[in-house]
């Protein structure tokens, strides 16, 4: 082989230098690729671990309402509200002892109770439930004397659940169609 010029020493320096360049272009575009493949599958396993723990919630919740309302074991929400649980009613209910209190009186107040949950979806650390109250007013109601009139009637809760203990639940139902049915409030 000859000598090259300086002009050709440069040609051959910069088609070295783009030959390695191309070479580092083809492994970042690998890597690239790489990454955006390790992203995707950690963002699928957090996805998926979110809604495992949203169908773990949704078991629980369930299980929760029917063994209290349907079983009338309300000492179960000893383990399954936090501390501080809040539920979100006229007045305000803080404290898991309150709360147990104010569900006590469904227990006590209706026999022949029923909870059935019609619907209900999880995401993140909310529950939200449809659901259907029946029951014979056969005891003392929060200070109400049994009517002995039976009740059908249907509500949504929106719970919240941190660390598999309810934090803070919203009752929604028709008040005023629960009292004509208790007889309570003239129709």
């Amino acid at each position: 082989m000859g000598t090259y010029s300086n002009d050709q020493s440069r040609i051959l320096k910069i088609e070295e230098d783009i030959f390695e360049l191309n070479q580092i272009k083809k492994v970042m575009k690998k890597m690239f690729i790489c990454l955006m493949a390790l992203c995707t599958l950690t963002a699928t396993a957090v996805s998926a671990q979110k809604m495992d723990q949203a169908a773990k919630n949704l078991k629980f919740y369930g299980h929760v309402w029917d063994v209290v309302v349907n079983e009338g074991r309300v000492d179960m929400l000893d383990t399954a509200f936090a501390e501080n649980v809040i539920l979100h009613t006229t007045p305000l209910v803080t404290g898991k002892a309150n709360a147990k209190a104010y569900f006590a009186n469904y227990v006590t107040g209706f026999s022949n109770r029923q909870f059935i949950v019609r619907e209900s979806l999880a995401q993140g650390d909310k529950v939200v439930k449809y659901w259907n109250f029946k029951g014979k007013h056969t005891g003392t109601f929060f200070g109400i004397p049994a009517t002995n009139k039976d009740v059908d009637v249907i509500g949504c809760t929106i719970a919240t659940i941190v660390n598999g203990k309810i934090t803070e639940e919203r009752d929604f139902m028709d008040m005023l169609e629960f009292l004509q049915q208790l007889g309570i409030m003239p129709r």
